[in-house]
Order: structure tokens, then C-alpha cells, then sequence
């Protein structure tokens, strides 16, 4: 059922508080599990309306708010009053610690917002973080969840117009250089109409979701779209399901949920992590989902086959799964196939693949290389396949850059006419009509598209975008061995899934006494504390031997290549141990603490051969007084691990600890208190 009455989404959620004002909304799982907090349709609009008050008592229409939330129900309220008030959005994830990380600086920076949304929980916090910010912008404060509900009364509606910009969706920017998308009124109406054609959505959809609300996915499709169908949407935080992925598959069997997914990661993660003897006591049915989507990184054709053969005594059906491709450039969905088909794959010669053209083979052909089909365009859309170098569309059988028009499409980056006219403005040789250049590669066949790599140099992990100069950035000025503007951060496949790459120069006055083993560790820890990744492997390289171009530019892929084929003039490196258990599997312990004897001790212990188990290291090498970031884990193995270290001490743990307590000491001292 389409909706396009509504004018914006204002209009559209207060015609639903209107006509059904005590139908929930959502349902916020505050464990992941069973502790809920609601959200009634007339509730959201009362919130809504007395934050754009306040709002409107500080602010003019047009004034970017920054919305700094932590997962839960607060910031959809936050976002509402926004839009209520004329406002333009700029969601973002709040800082860890004390500290304000340097994506979030740069937002700041670029967006420079007059006011901060967040909850009273973490204001403080957030103000202290504030304070580090060199030349940080004079804003107001404002707590949503201590605002009155009596204010609402002066909300005064603003005049929209579907053309102005809704909220900013910072996205893949270097952090040096954010780039802030303008996402208008218009551009949500009409994605949102998108998606509920293509996943056949009704008011008898439900959706639960583990997606985090700042990014495209998660609003979009997680927040806006509930809305804009009239459906049931539950959420639960990232940090939930990350920790135990089987609470989102329960909660799915729970609600009934028909609508649900995230990056390929995510099902991977099912995959590994829920242990055949948890699928077996397991009281849930997942023959409810009817699109299982999966998009935001690259589609592992194993992946999907691993998870329904998995789950299929549980009823998940391989039909469920439903590929589809996006951006924030376009608003976010851009292709998805049917929902009652089963996922399309195609196998493409290896060979043919280098030299850009599509050569279909055999499933069972040695270099065949295989593809997951994303659908079709719906509405308006159109796709072209389009080479980037004569601006011409390609023949059928060629690869090319994906090319998109259509009513979501952004407007173009803010206050950055250069990247939106490159990135927005594209035009082909025979005509002039304006076309969004999305960076990706891939071809059409039988009307589906396929995507086959990045004509850009960056790097998809885990569903989050980084680019590779900011990786770069951190790993030459970690030590003074490292040569600067001499690296590569490049991304390779293993086990069907993408791990970061270090191929970094060395100083030549560094060579005759390299500490490999110094600057390994310096290069782990400050990407685990930059970027909460972890490293796959790192090649040390002797001075003006990475691949460059006749400009002096670094070859990412080429330095790709000659890691693969051991070709690189290495003088140190190193390969993390067992991916499998570093990066996924956690050993089970049996049996918890006594709690007679627990000691800071033995806290430490513990952590200690927890952490000798997930990443590879020899126990005596763990230095309790040091910051565990030096052994370069990523977010998701830390939280894993305070899940292992809540259930053993049979204790309720904050997720942010291996943040807030950053060595095993300091962490160990502050559990004891917990007893």
C-alpha cells in the first residue's frame, strides 16, 4: 500500500499519532533479551513535538543539531523533533571514554552544528569529550530525556518544502575530509516508498533490528521505515548482538518478524558463533522471515548457503535471504530482487574478470569466480554500467562503474560543490541528465546486477566504511621508523571474508637495528585504538620500494597483488595467528567463580587466559599494566569478551569496559568493587 499523500515524514507520523495513537511503535530490547521499554505512535509525536519546541526556542530552520545517542528509543524521539522543527539532523555515534574520536572532530568540523541532542546518562561525559575539541564550536546543550512534555503545546509547524534537507548522513569521508550527504524530505519519501514496494511491505510487517541508529541502514530502514508503513519495529543494540548473536535470531522467532538483516558480516557471525548444541535447545522458529536482506559489503555466496544450511532446522529457507545494494549518496536502497526468489548467483571467468569482461563458466570451473545478484531497479530508478574513463555505457558482456538516477538521490555533499559535482552530477558522453557515480564496479545480465569490486580504494569491514589514507595516516605517525606517505591499507579475502592489510615502508636509517616486533605491536594498537579494527597482517618494506604511479601516488592494488604473490621487498612482517579463533571463536569456560574466592587476582588471571585464547599470545606476554589496544583487537572480539566475563563472574557488565578500564589491572581493581 503506498503512501504518497504524505508530504514529508512529519506529516506522515503525525497522521499515524493521529489515527492510531496508542499502537506501539517500537519496542526497545534494553538486554537484548527480555527487558523491554515501548514507544506508542502518540508518544513519539509528543516527544517529537517538545523537543522541536525547544528547538525552535534556540534555533532557526536550517540549523544543524547533532544528535549524539546511545542505543535505545530516545534518539528516534530526537530525530522526530528535528525534522518537526525545520532542523537538519546530523546523527552520529558518541565518543568512547574520555576522549572525542577523530571521525567525530571532523563531523563536527564539517557540519558545524549550533546544538547537541543527547540524553542526560551521558551528558556530561560528552561535554568533558567537547572540551578536547581544538577551536570546538560554542553549542547549546540540551538532554531530550529532561525536557518537559508540556512544552509541546508551542510547537509551531514549520513550512516544508520536500526539497530541503532533512538530516546529513556522514559517510566513507576521510576523516580529514568528511563528506556530510544531503539527505532531503523528498529523497526520504521516496526510499522509503522504494522499500516497501521492493520488500512488499505492509502493516502486518514486523522487523527487528541490531543496527546502529546513526547509520543509513539502521535509520532508514530500522526507524523510518516502520514508520512510514505502519509496522512494528523492535531494536536491540549492536552491542547486543555482537556479544550473542542468538538474540537476534530469538527475537525474530519471538515477534514473528518478517523483515530483518544487515551486512554479510552479521550472518557470518551467526554462523560461527552459535555452536551447533545452542541450535539444538533452541525453542524459536525463524519460518516467519520472509526477506532476510543482506547488503552494506560484499555478498559471500558461502555465507548465505552456510547460514540457511545452519539454521534450516530452525525454518529458515534459503528464499528467505534477499540481496540488495545501497548507498547513502542514494538515500540508501538502490537495487533488491523478489521477495519469494531464491538468491541469483553467477560465475564469471577469473581471467576474463582482470580484463574487464563477463564470461560466464560452469559453477565447477577452477577459475570461476562467483557473484550474488542484487536485484533490479524498482520505481523510477535507473542503472547504467558505465565506463568511468570514456563516459560511455558499456556493451553487455564489459564490466563498468554502476551509474544511478532516480527521486533518492541526494542532493550532493555539504558545503562541497567540487565532490557533488563529481559525485552527483555525472554526465554521459550522449547525454546530459544527471547521474550519481557510485565508485562500484560490476555488470548487468538478465536484467540483474552484480557487483564485482570498488573502483575506488575503499575498504568495507565489518558494514563500516573506512578510508585507507586515514588508516595509513595512523600507522606512519605510530612509530619513527615509519616512512611517511610511503603505505598502503588494503583489504584481502580470507575465509570468505575481508581482513585488513598493512604493507608500510621503513626508514632507511632504520634498517640496520629494526625492531619488528616493536613497531608491529605500535601499528596493532594504534589502529585498535583509532579504529577499533584489527590487523590481518603487516608488511614491512624496504624504503622506495612500494608501488607508486609516474605521480608519486600510492598503487593500493598493486600493492594488494604483490602481498598475495609474496612479492614485496619485505624486511620484517607479520600474520595473525589462527584468523579463526582470533577473530570469532571464543572457548567456553565451564564453571564460574566461586565467589568466596574472587580476587583482583584472579580477575586478572582470567582475562589473561581468555585473551592468550582469542588472540594467539603466549600468556606470559600479557603485561596486565598495558593497554590491551597494543594486542590490536577489534570492537567486536572485546565485546565478546566482557560477554564471556559477565557470564563468569554471573554479573551485569557495562559493554564500554575494555574501554572505560583499558588495562587488565584497572579493569580487575574495578570488578572486585562490583562484588
Amino acid at each position: 500500500m503506498s503512501h504518497t499523500n504524505f508530504s514529508d515524514l512529519l506529516d506522515c507520523l503525525r497522521s499515524r499519532s493521529q489515527d492510531h495513537s496508542s499502537k506501539r511503535a517500537f519496542t526497545f530490547l534494553v538486554d537484548g533479551e527480555l527487558e523491554e521499554i515501548h514507544l506508542s505512535y502518540g508518544e513519539l509525536d509528543l516527544q517529537a513535538r517538545a523537543i522541536a519546541a525547544q528547538l525552535q526556542s534556540l534555533v532557526s530552520v536550517g540549523a544543524r543539531v547533532l544528535l549524539c545517542y546511545p542505543s535505545g528509543l530516545e534518539f528516534i524521539s530526537a530525530f522526530f523533533g528535528c525534522l518537526y522543527a525545520g532542523a537538519i539532523a546530523v546523527p552520529v555515534t558518541p565518543p568512547k571514554r574520555s576522549q572525542m574520536q577523530s571521525r567525530l572532530q571532523a563531523i563536527v568540523n564539517d557540519a558545524q552544528p549550533t546544538v547537541v541532542l543527547t540524553t542526560s546518562a551521558i551528558l556530561d561525559g560528552l561535554k568533558q569529550s567537547w572540551q578536547s575539541l581544538p577551536e570546538s564550536p560554542v553549542v547549546q546543550w540540551i538532554a531530550s530525556d529532561r525536557l518537559s512534555p508540556d512544552i509541546a503545546i508551542q510547537w509551531q509547524q514549520p513550512d516544508q518544502n520536500p526539497d530541503l534537507v532533512a538530516f546529513l548522513q556522514y559517510t566513507s569521508g576521510s576523516t580529514g575530509n568528511p563528506k556530510g550527504v544531503m539527505v532531503s524530505h523528498h529523497n526520504l519519501l521516496h526510499n522509503s516508498a522504494y522499500i516497501q514496494t521492493a520488500f512488499e511491505l505492509s502493516q502486518s510487517s514486523v522487523s527487528v533490528s541490531w543496527l546502529p541508529n546513526f547509520h543509513d541502514m539502521g535509520l532508514i530502514d530500522s526507524i523510518i521505515q516502520p514508520i512510514y508503513t505502519g509496522f512494528l519495529g523492535v531494536l536491540m543494540s549492536p552491542v547486543a548482538f555482537l556479544q550473542q548473536p542468538m538474540r537476534w535470531l530469538t527475537a525474530i522467532s519471538r515477534y514473528r518478524a518478517t523483515h530483518c538483516g544487515g551486512p554479510n558480516q552479521g550472518y557470518e557471525l551467526c554462523v560461527r558463533k552459535i555452536s551447533e548444541d545452542q541450535i539444538n535447545r533452541a525453542q524459536i522458529d525463524l519460518s516467519c522471515w520472509q526477506s532476510a536482506y543482506t547488503g552494506a559489503e560484499p555478498i559471500r555466496r558461502t555465507t548465505l548457503e552456510q547460514f540457511a544450511s545452519k539454521f534450516q532446522p530452525l525454518g529458515f529457507q534459503s528464499k528467505f535471504f534477499y540481496p540488495c545494494y545501497g548507498m547513502a549518496e542514494s538515500t540508501l536502497m538502490i537495487s533488491g530482487g523478489s521477495v519469494d526468489a531464491e538468491p541469483a548467483y553467477s560465475a564469471i571467468s577469473a581471467p576474463a574478470l582482470a580484463q574487464k569482461q563477463v564470461v560466464t563458466v560452469p559453477e565447477t570451473d577452477p577459475n570461476a569466480k562467483h557473484f550474488v545478484s542484487v536485484g533490479k531497479a524498482w520505481l523510477d530508478t535507473k542503472i547504467a554500467i558505465v565506463d568511468p574513463d570514456t563516459l560511455t555505457e558499456c556493451q553487455p558482456d564489459r564490466i563498468g562503474e554502476i551509474w544511478v538516477s532516480g527521486g533518492s538521490v541526494a542532493l550532493g555533499y555539504w558545503q562541497n560543490p567540487e565532490a557533488t559535482k563529481a559525485t552527483f552530477q555525472a554526465e554521459l558522453s550522449d547525454n546530459s541528465a544527471h547521474w550519481l557515480r557510485t565508485g562500484d564496479l560490476g555488470f548487468l545480465q538478465g536484467g540483474e546486477l552484480f557487483i564485482t569490486g570498488r573502483l575506488k580504494d575503499l575498504l568495507i569491514l565489518w558494514g563500516r566504511n573506512h578510508y585507507p589514507q586515514d588508516i595509513e595516516l595512523t600507522v606512519q605517525n605510530c612509530h619513527p621508523a615509519l616512512r611517511i606517505d610511503a603505505g598502503a591499507a588494503v583489504a584481502i579475502e580470507v575465509d570468505h571474508q575481508e581482513y585488513l592489510v598493512i604493507v608500510q615502508e621503513v626508514e632507511r636509517t632504520a634498517l640496520r637495528d629494526l625492531d619488528v616486533d616493536e613497531i608491529v605491536s605500535a601499528i596493532r594498537q594504534a589502529i585498535s585504538e583509532q579504529h577499533e579494527i584489527s590487523v590481518f597482517a603487516i608488511a614491512l618494506i624496504k624504503p622506495a620500494s612500494i608501488p607508486k604511479t609516474s605521480s608519486g601516488k600510492i598503487q593500493r592494488r598493486a600493492c594488494r597483488d604483490q602481498f598475495l604473490a609474496s612479492s614485496l621487498d619485505i624486511v620484517g612482517q607479520w600474520t595473525q595467528p589462527q584468523l579463526e579463533s582470533n577473530a570469532i571463536t571464543m572457548l567456553q569456560t565451564s564453571e564460574s567463580m566461586n565467589e568466596n574466592t574472587l580476587t583482583e587476582e584472579a580477575i586478572a588471571d582470567w582475562i589473561v587466559t581468555r585473551l592468550s585464547q582469542v588472540a594467539n599470545l603466549d600468556p606470559d606476554e600479557i603485561d596486565i599494566d598495558e593497554p590491551l589496544s597494543r594486542h590490536g583487537l577489534d570492537s567486536s572480539v572485546l565485546l565478546s569478551l566482557t560477554a564471556d566475563l559477565a557470564d563468569w563472574l554471573e554479573q551485569k557488565l557495562m559493554p564500554t569496559l575494555f574501554w572505560e578500564y583499558p588495562t587488565i589491572a584497572e579493569l580487575a581493581a574495578y570488578l572486585i568493587t562490583l562484588k
